[in-house]
């Protein structure tokens, strides 16, 4: 892990994330399609490899990923992308073949991003307070 400090007129954090083999960079309140991933729409997901966080003027980078980092994002639901037409073609043997794909995408809304020793920002557990069974006999 190295880390750098840049000068920069600009004081905002931003991570480069790796996710369905691609990288993308993100920050807070963004919201990004990647590959399609296993979470419902409302869900929670963190995305743990953290390959550069950029905070203000300090930079630390992974190799190949930072340890303990996390981006922490909610999935906002499934898409489709565009339509990918493949045609395969021979000329003078009369051979085509027409066939299309459209990839299903995944919407992430980024909530925020946790260096490598931040702690996370767990939502609280609300605890059932246990009432004490009062006998007749007092005890």
């Amino acid at each position: 892990m190295l880390e750098y400090i840049v000068p920069s007129g600009r004081f905002e954090i931003y991570a480069i994330v790796e996710s369905g083999g691609k990288q993308y960079k993100v920050a807070p309140g963004q919201t990004i399609d990647v590959e399609r991933l296993n979470a419902a729409e409302g869900n929670a997901v963190e995305l743990d490899r953290v390959l550069l966080i950029a905070d203000g003027g300090k930079v630390t980078v992974g190799n190949p990923t930072i340890e303990g980092a996390k981006v922490t994002a909610t999935s906002r639901g499934e898409a489709k992308g565009d339509k990918v037409v493949v045609f395969k073609y021979k000329s003078k043997v009369r051979y085509r073949k027409k066939a299309g794909h459209r990839q299903i995408y995944t919407t992430l809304a980024i909530n925020s991003i946790n260096p490598a020793g931040a702690a996370s920002e767990k939502p609280k557990r609300s605890r059932r307070s246990t009432k004490k069974e009062v006998t007749q006999d007092g005890a």
